[in-house]
């Protein structure tokens, strides 16, 4: 008999390319893990891993293991959804990954209306990039994620979750005031500029990139935040250029700077949950909440 929870080992381990990080996002000891995967290995009767360096590589039995413990966590998440709405479902936590300008836009409007709608229902927030909310949601630290598309991150078809999209948001530009292309701006006007943006690994720093690479040029990220009100006030200080979110200028002090809307990116912001977990009675309202609240956001 497998034991289920050395499948969730099999897939932390497949999902973070070493022992020591999936033990870490596991809570566990590195050792504890190595335990898991051989007494898996012991139970299915082939080795599942080859190692090299310090990463591990699925074998092509692993391969298979894996796509069947994706079914069986599913299903198992998907049993616990349903012997949860069995019972009254009208109270409990839930803990929801989320980058800063989609808590802002959308979470805590959404937190806001549940007091009335779902008074029993808690809702504990993690700041984190969309690229980090994932591997929590996958990992169990998380419930839901609040996350963006980005290059290289789980496409559409991945078993282990279910997407729920939420909106689309446009990328303004944002350049010093008395800077030469302040009337007419465009992406290809810019190459020549000294830009801000997010570090390397951001989603945006990915999406940004792309957009620039798209109009022939590759911009030249000088100044680095992960915080669009330091970004902006780096452009109010005459230090560069930026492409920025439009939801994360709203609200802001843009003094000393010129904003201009321009053809270009957008990010497509999503809600996901593990697979199987889509009847969970405290996820239910909150996603037709968070589904409402984004809905507003657009006919603004």
């Amino acid at each position: 008999m497998i034991d289920t929870r050395r499948l969730r080992t099999l897939r932390a381990v497949a999902d973070h390319g070493t022992v020591t990080a999936a033990a870490a996002a596991l809570h566990l000891t590195p050792s504890a893990v190595s335990q898991q995967l051989v007494a898996l290995e012991h139970e299915v009767g082939h080795r599942l891993f080859t190692r090299d360096g310090r990463g591990v590589h699925l074998t092509a039995v692993g391969k298979i293991m894996l796509g069947h413990a994706n079914v069986v966590l599913a299903q198992l998440e998907r049993a616990e959804a349903e012997v949860a709405a069995y019972t009254t479902g009208e109270a409990g936590e839930v803990t929801v990954a989320c980058f800063a300008t989609a808590i802002s836009a959308v979470l805590s409007p959404a937190i806001a209306a549940l007091r009335a709608t779902a008074p029993g229902l808690q809702v504990r927030v993690l700041d984190a990039e969309g690229d980090h909310s994932l591997a929590m949601l996958l990992d169990g630290g998380a419930d839901l994620a609040v996350t963006v598309e980005y290059r290289g991150g789980p496409d559409a078809a991945d078993r282990r979750l279910s997407r729920i999209p939420l909106y689309a948001e446009p990328f303004d530009l944002v350049l010093p005031e008395g800077h030469a292309e302040a009337g007419s701006a465009t992406l290809v006007s810019l190459a020549a500029d000294t830009w801000i943006g997010p570090y390397p690994g951001n989603p945006v720093h990915d999406v940004i990139t792309f957009a620039c690479q798209q109009v022939g040029f590759t911009p030249n990220v000088v100044h680095c935040s992960d915080d669009f009100r330091a970004v902006v006030a780096l452009v109010g200080a005459g230090a560069g250029v930026a492409l920025v979110p439009r939801l994360a200028l709203r609200d802001m002090a843009l003094s000393g700077v010129v904003v201009r809307q321009t053809p270009g990116p957008d990010r497509r912001v999503f809600a996901a949950i593990r697979r199987g977990a889509d009847a969970h009675p405290l996820l239910r309202p909150l996603l037709s909440t968070l589904r409402t609240v984004a809905a507003s956001l657009t006919s603004d």
